[in-house]
Formats: C-alpha cells, structure tokens, sequence
C-alpha cells in the first residue's frame, strides 16, 4: 500500500483494517506524521503537535486489538483537535496571545469523547484568535495557507482543520462553527464538514458564553461523507455540564448511511441570502449540482428566502427599523460578546497591545453598542429563525453556495474589500450563506460541488430540517457518489 493512499484514506475503511491489523495504528499514524513533517511547514495547519503522545497510543491500539479487547468506534485514527477546543494537560490558545500558554486541566467533550473512542492524537489546528474571522492567521502561530493554492486562505475559522484533512494530514478533523467556521473552510478548501443541530453536541464551557455559545456547534472536517457520520456517532449526546444539549437520538448516523436516499424529497435553492451577488462560476457550478439531485427524483425549485431579516408575523405587520443588514446582527451580537467578556475578565488593559488588530477593533466596536442595539439584534435574531423556519414549511432541504466566491486572498482581513465578477463587495456581500444557521441552529453542511477556473474547490451548502442531519448526511453521500471529488489532490514541491 502507498503511503500516500494510507494518508488519504477514509477513516471507516482505516478503522476496519486497524480492527484486521490488514494494517496497523502504528503504520498509519507514522505515514501521517512523516508526511505532517514535510507538509506543514509549508501550510501551517497544525499549531501544536503532539507526536509523542501519538506514537504511544497509536501503540497501545494495535496491543488492545492483539488481546482481543472491545474497541472504540474510531479505535487507532489519528484525528486532529481544533485549537479552540481544550485537551487536558495540552496547551489550548483558542489563537489568542492571551492565552498563549494556557494547559487546561480536563478535556472539552467532544475531546473526551473521541479519546473514549480510540482516536490518536496528532495536535491541534490553527485559528483566528477566538474563531472570530472566515480567515485563519493570529499572532502567535502566523497564517495558514491554503493547500490548493498556498497565496490564498483555507478560510477560518476552522482552517487549519480543513487544510490539514484536504492536504492528507490525518483522516478525522473536529471543527467548531459559529458562523460558518465548518462550512466556509471546507468550501475554501474541498473537503465536506457538517455543522449539526445547535445542541447536537455538547460544549464543556464557552470562554465567550452569552448569545456566541448559543451559535457554536462542534461537528466533523472529513474528505467521507461516511466519515462525518462516523464521528458525530462518537460526539453527540446530551452532558449534564451543557444545560442545552439535546439526548443522543436512537439511531446511528452511520448506519443510516447504508439505507438508500429518501425517494421523495422537495428541495428548495437560493443563491441569494441577504447578498446581491455571487460569482457567476459559482452560481453554475451549484445549478450543475441540482440537475445532479434531479436525477434522484427530487423536485427541485427555487425558493423565495431571501430577505431574512423581516418577519410581518412576529412584528404584526410593522417593519422592525434594520441594524443596516443580517451581517450586521451578528456582528452586534459578536463584538458586544467579545468586549464585554475580556472586559470582565480584566483583560482588556494588560493585553488589548497583544490582540489581533482586527479582533481589537471588534472588542472596541463592541463597547459602543447599547443594550437597545443588542436587544434589537436578538429580535432581528428571531425574525431570520422565523422565516427560516418558513422555507421548511415547505421543503425538506434548502440548497445554497457555502460562500459567494471560492478562497479569498491570505492577506485580506475581516474588513477589506474582494472581488466576485469584477465587483468590490464586503465580508457580509461573500459571506451571507452560512451564519443565519448558526443563528437558527438547523443542521447545515458544505460539500465540494466543483473546480473555478481559478484551479480552486466550490462548495455547495446543504442545510436541513432541525435535528435532520439524516437526510442532509443522505443526500450529501448521494451526492458524492455521483460527482466525488476525492480523487483530486493537491500537490506540493517537496
């Protein structure tokens, strides 16, 4: 077997041959690592490494399959943890200066729970600082690149995560999405990742709590579709600690796998949610994946969800006054988070001069919104959620791009300016896809759907029913079988 297909290989094939010993812990976690060492200095996914500690349960793997002990369902799969989550007795920055050399003392859950299952651990992945930008670069471990092509950016927040699973450096990433930090990075990067049902998996604690909390899922970075379902298996389930996680649903997610699609499904698109614009190479490649799901079946139509901000039912027919635009409600919620807990945490004196510049002029706009702003964004909240829950009324999926362009500049910040057609737009322009379902909580995944003529991925979001990640893991496996995109790999000067 080639070390190269052992680093691309799919996590469920991995672990039947781990349980078979056709090959081993030991073998596989040592190609990921030779090939970590060659690969990421040059793309800088992974922040922190933790070979040691790999090598020594990758060993204890294939000793518990040699004595015939029960096995976990990801027993021996050299996984990678995003930053932001904490690992006990590893450093967890969350890319932050602030916490620059922080070693929690327990796991977050959803940590635990994979190393319940079996996984080896190969590090963490970098992040912006806190998760706060659809780019990933701090001031402590510098940017990372994008595999496909190293002067663009795999997107944020998750981008580590996603550069390190389409580069071949581990089968299994765990991400977390709080306005698309899932989605925008596996569409920047092609490679499939789900954000679940808000609730679906549990957090330890939120260093940013408030409103944030309720926007982040945890959920799966993978090259599979089966893989994601694999890990959400592992991670779902209700925990004491989390007040709103949901009970672990009576299925498996992989099992429902091996079913066939649902031969009846009403399948609704938009291209535009709160943007008036999408790059026209996009736009086709997503109309190329619906005639795709039409020869399932499906009915397939365009929906009328678009303005996401008005509700008549919940105003009784007056216009609630905007906060300027949808994006703009997140980042009233976001920024005010961001201010008010590092103020709380005294922080913001000693350590504003050690903060991403950006992520300073968040925490600096966030002190000038009033309770009357914040208020005003939480109905505006309500509103998308309605209207949101309107398009379900009538449809089983909504389809959309995960993002308005493929991956921007690895320069660009939060702030400035790209190009889709010729055309100047704004983060909210690019970006509009993904984050009202974060503030809905419907299960919500991005799947590669086809190649730019730049040579960059395209991602199409497939978003469900609440707690239906079933049908969106269903259709997005069908989906795969028919237009895979594994085959293709990017290459690097070695």
């Amino acid at each position: 077997m080639r070390k190269e297909d052992i680093c691309f290989m799919s996590a469920c094939d991995m672990v039947e041959k781990i349980k078979s010993q056709e090959l081993t812990s030991v073998e596989a976690t040592e190609v990921i690592i030779e090939r970590i060492e060659k690969i990421n200095p040059i793309i800088n996914a992974y922040c922190t490494l933790t070979f040691d500690l790999a090598r020594e349960t990758a060993k204890n793997a294939d000793n518990a399959v040699k004595k015939g002990e029960k096995l976990g369902l990801l027993h021996g799969i050299p996984t990678s943890i995003k930053d932001e989550l904490e690992t006990k007795g590893i450093r967890s920055t969350f890319g932050c200066k602030i916490f620059e050399s922080y070693i929690p003392t327990e796991d977050d859950i959803a940590v635990a729970r994979l190393k319940n299952s079996g996984i080896v651990m190969l590090g963490k992945t970098n992040l912006p600082p806190f998760g706060y930008a659809p780019i990933t670069t701090n001031i402590i471990f510098g940017a990372t690149k994008n595999p496909w092509n190293l002067g663009r950016t795999p997107g944020g927040s998750s981008g580590g995560a996603a550069a390190a699973i389409a580069s071949g450096l581990g089968p299994l990433a765990i991400g977390g999405d709080g306005g698309g930090s899932i989605r925008v990075p596996c569409s920047f990067c092609g490679t499939y990742g789900i954000k679940p049902n808000f609730g679906r998996v549990p957090h330890l604690f939120s260093r940013l709590g408030g409103s944030i909390s309720t926007f982040t899922q945890n959920g799966p970075i993978v090259r599979c579709v089966k893989d994601a379902a694999l890990m959400l298996d592992v991670i779902v389930g209700e925990d004491d600690s989390d007040k709103l996680s949901i009970p672990k649903p009576n299925y498996s997610f992989l099992e429902k796998m091996q079913e066939p699609p649902p031969k009846k499904l009403k399948i609704g698109y938009a291209m535009n949610l709160a943007a008036k614009i999408v790059d026209s190479e996009v736009e086709k490649s997503i109309l190329n994946g619906l005639e795709k799901f039409e020869q399932f079946g499906w009915d397939v139509e365009e929906s009328d969800l678009i303005d996401l901000s008005y509700s008549k039912e919940l105003v009784l027919g007056r216009k609630l006054p905007k906060i300027r635009d949808v994006f703009m409600v997140l980042g009233v919620v976001w920024a005010s988070s961001f201010y008010y807990v590092l103020d709380a945490m005294r922080l913001l004196k000693d350590w504003e001069d050690k903060i991403d510049p950006v992520l300073a002029q968040m925490v600096k706009l966030g002190k000038q919104f009033s309770a009357k702003d914040i208020k005003r964004a939480e109905i505006q909240i309500e509103m998308i959620c309605n209207n949101i829950a309107r398009h379900f009324k009538k449809y089983d999926l909504l389809i959309t791009p995960t993002v308005g362009r493929t991956a921007i500049g690895i320069d660009k910040t939060l702030f400035d300016l790209v190009e889709i057609d010729g055309k100047k737009v704004g983060t909210s322009e690019w970006l509009s896809y993904t984050y009202p379902f974060n503030m809905s909580g419907h299960p919500a995944a991005s799947i590669p759907c086809g190649w730019h003529s730049d040579g960059l991925p395209i991602g199409m979001q497939i978003v469900g029913k609440r707690f239906d990640e079933v049908t969106v893991l269903q259709v997005s496996k069908a989906f795969e079988e028919v237009a895979p995109w594994q085959d293709k790999r990017p290459t690097f000067n070695l």
